[in-house]
C-alpha cells in the first residue's frame, strides 16, 4: 500500500510528527488518530516492504492492535498451542503451554508482517486527523519550549520546515531521531550471526506449533506462518561466511530433513546479527523514542514488535490529553518511567532464552539443558516455566498510577483484565466498551451512588465517563452506562464491591472502596495535574 505521494498535503504544522510508518509507528498514529490529534507520519519510502520480518504477536500486542481499532480478522494469523525446547542429548527439556486465550485474545500467535502493516495503514486513513505520507526523510531537528522544528527532505531534494508541538522517533534501530537528541544505545551485540529462511507454499506440510531445536552445532528456531508459510533461524558455524550460507544450495542441504529441494519455494533469506540493547532514555524534552527506537529485543521470546506495541499504547494518550489541555505536560515524564524498566526486563529475558538455545559446547548443552530436564519433575518450576509466569508481568513501579498497596488483589499500575460482556443485548469484548477516556469502573456497584457533586462534576468536565459491572444474567435500574460480565473474569479481579479508575491504555490507575469514590476521583485528576 503506497502511502500519499501528494507533497502539497504537507502541512507547515501539526500537533504530532511522527517519523517512521512501519508496524509501531503506523499503529501509534492510529491511536492518534482515535483520539482526535493532528497527526502527520512519515517514512522514507512510500511502500510496505513486501517480506516477512516480525513473526510473533503475543496477547498483549492483539489488545494493543484491538485499541487501535483492527477487528479481530483484520490480518490472518496462526494460533499457536505450545512451544517446544529440544536438545539432542537430553530430549524436550523444556515446554511453554501457549494455548487458550488471555484478555481476550490467544497468549501467542504468528503473522505475515505485510498484512498486519496493510491493515494499520488503512486503519490510519480513516481518520481525517492523520496525514501519512511516504518520500520524506528526517534530515535535523531543533527544539524550543513550545515546539519542534524538523527539516524533511523530500525525494526531489527539496527541504521542508515542519512545525510540531511534539515529534516522535518510530524509524527503527537505525533511528537518525535517537542520533539527533543524543541518546546512544547501551547494551550488548550477539557475536554469532544468523541466517532466516522463510519458505512459501508449506499448507499442510508446517508445524503447527514452535519449535527450539537447542544443538550446540547448529541451534535452530522453527515456527509456522500465515499463508502457507514456514520459517527456520540457523546460527552460523565459524568459517560460514553470508555469501556462502545464502546460496540456494546451502539453504537446501539445511532443510532437507523438512522439505526436499525440488519443494522449496524459499520466499526470503537473510543473515541477521542479533541486539539486545536499550537507551537510557526515551524521551528528550518533546521528542520520544518507540519501538526499535528505543530498545531491540532478540527475538528468542517474540517480543521484539510487542514492546514496540507498549509504547505506542501508553504514549499516545498522554500525549492526546496534554495536547487537548485535560492534563499537564509533565506527565508526558511518566511514559519513560513506565516503559523503560519493562523494556529491559524483556531484554534479560530474551538473553537469558538466548543461552539455553545458543549452548557454547556439547558439556554445556549437556549440563544446562539436563538440569532443566530434572527441574521440571518438581510442579512449581515446571508451572513457572510452562504457564509463562516467567514472562515479566506489565506491571509499573513508578509512573501515573497511585502506590499500590500490598496485598490489594487489582494492582495499580498494571492492565486490568479484559473479558467477553454483554450490554444491551450485544456481546463483545469489554475494552469495546471502556472507550477512549478515564473511567471510574464499579465492580459490582454503581459507581455514581456515593460520589459527590463536586468531584462527579470535576470529573466529568475532563472527560471522565463511568461503568458498571454487574453479574451474568444481573440488571441494571440506573442510568449508569453497564454490562454483564459473561465468564467473572472482571468481577474476580478485585473484591466486590469495589471501585477502580482505569486510564485509557487499561492501566489501573487507582482502586478502593465504594466509600473512597470521591477520594479515588480527586487523586486521580490530581495525578494529571488538574
Amino acid at each position: 500500500m503506497h502511502n500519499n505521494k501528494n507533497t502539497s498535503a504537507l502541512p507547515d504544522s501539526v500537533d504530532v510528527l511522527v517519523i517512521g510508518n512501519g508496524p509501531v509507528g503506523a499503529t501509534f498514529a492510529a491511536l492518534l488518530g482515535r483520539y482526535g490529534v493532528q497527526t502527520l507520519v512519515v517514512d522514507k519510502v512510500h511502500d510496505i516492504l513486501l517480506m516477512p520480518r516480525a513473526i510473533a504477536l503475543d496477547n498483549e500486542a492483539l489488545r494493543i492492535l484491538q485499541l487501535a481499532g483492527l477487528a479481530e480478522n483484520a490480518f490472518e494469523k496462526i494460533v499457536i498451542p505450545e512451544v517446544r525446547m529440544h536438545c539432542p542429548m537430553v530430549g524436550q527439556f523444556g515446554r511453554a503451554n501457549t494455548s487458550g486465550s488471555l484478555d481476550g485474545h490467544p497468549k501467542l500467535v504468528t503473522f505475515y508482517q505485510p498484512d498486519l502493516e496493510s491493515s494499520m495503514r488503512s486503519q490510519q486513513q480513516r481518520f481525517e486527523n492523520v496525514t501519512s505520507l511516504g518520500g520524506f526523510e528526517l534530515q535535523d531537528l531543533y527544539q524550543d519550549q513550545a515546539s519542534v522544528t524538523a527539516s524533511l527532505r523530500g525525494e526531489d531534494g527539496t527541504l521542508h520546515q515542519i512545525q510540531a508541538r511534539y515529534l516522535v522517533g518510530a524509524d527503527g534501530a537505525n533511528s537518525k531521531v535517537r542520533n539527533l537528541i543524543g541518546q546512544d544505545f547501551k547494551g550488548c551485540t550477539y557475536s554469532e550471526d544468523w541466517l532466516i529462511v522463510d519458505a512459501a507454499n508449506r499448507q499442510q506440510e508446517a508445524i503447527d506449533h514452535v519449535e527450539f531445536l537447542c544443538d550446540h552445532r547448529r541451534p535452530t528456531p522453527h515456527m509456522p506462518a500465515p499463508g502457507g508459510r514456514e520459517r527456520w533461524e540457523f546460527m552460523l558455524q565459524p568459517g560460514e561466511s553470508r555469501e556462502q550460507v545464502e546460496t540456494d544450495e546451502y539453504i537446501a542441504n539445511l532443510l532437507k530433513k523438512w522439505v526436499g529441494p525440488e519443494q522449496l519455494n524459499i520466499e526470503r533469506k537473510a543473515v541477521y546479527r542479533f541486539h539486545a540493547r536499550c537507551c537510557d532514555s526515551f524521551q528528550k524534552d518533546r521528542v520520544f523514542l518507540i519501538g526499535d527506537a528505543a530498545h531491540i529485543t532478540p527475538p528468542f521470546v517474540g517480543q521484539g514488535l510487542v514492546a514496540g506495541l507498549r509504547d505506542a499504547a501508553n504514549l499516545a494518550w498522554k500525549l492526546a490529553w496534554v495536547l487537548d489541555g485535560r492534563a499537564a505536560p509533565n506527565i508526558l515524564d511518566s511514559y519513560d518511567q513506565e516503559r523503560r524498566p519493562h523494556a529491559q526486563e524483556m531484554i534479560d529475558l530474551a538473553k537469558l532464552m538466548g543461552r539455553l538455545i545458543m549452548p557454547t559446547n556439547a558439556p554445556m548443552a549437556l549440563l544446562g539443558h539436563g538440569l532443566m530436564r530434572t527441574l521440571r519433575l518438581l510442579p512449581p518450576i515446571r508451572r513457572y516455566f510452562e504457564e509463562l509466569e516467567i514472562k515479566p508481568k506489565n506491571n509499573f513501579k513508578r509512573g501515573l498510577f497511585t502506590p499500590h498497596v500490598r496485598g490489594r488483589r487489582l494492582r495499580r499500575g498494571g492492565l486490568f483484565p479484559q473479558g467477553l460482556v454483554r450490554t444491551n443485548g450485544t456481546i463483545c469484548l469489554s475494552d469495546d466498551i471502556l472507550g477512549d477516556n478515564l473511567t471510574l469502573v464499579g465492580l459490582g456497584i454503581d459507581p455514581c451512588t456515593q460520589l459527590e457533586q463536586q468531584a462527579r462534576e470535576q470529573w466529568e468536565k475532563c472527560g471522565g465517563s463511568y461503568l458498571q459491572i454487574g453479574q451474568h444474567g444481573q440488571q441494571s435500574r440506573s442510568s449508569t452506562p453497564f454490562i454483564e460480565d459473561l465468564s467473572y473474569t472482571l468481577l474476580g479481579s478485585a473484591p466486590t464491591p469495589s471501585l477502580a479508575v482505569i486510564r485509557p491504555d487499561r492501566i489501573v490507575m487507582h482502586e478502593g472502596s465504594m466509600a473512597q469514590a470521591s477520594k479515588l476521583v480527586r487523586e486521580s485528576l490530581a495525578l494529571l495535574g488538574r
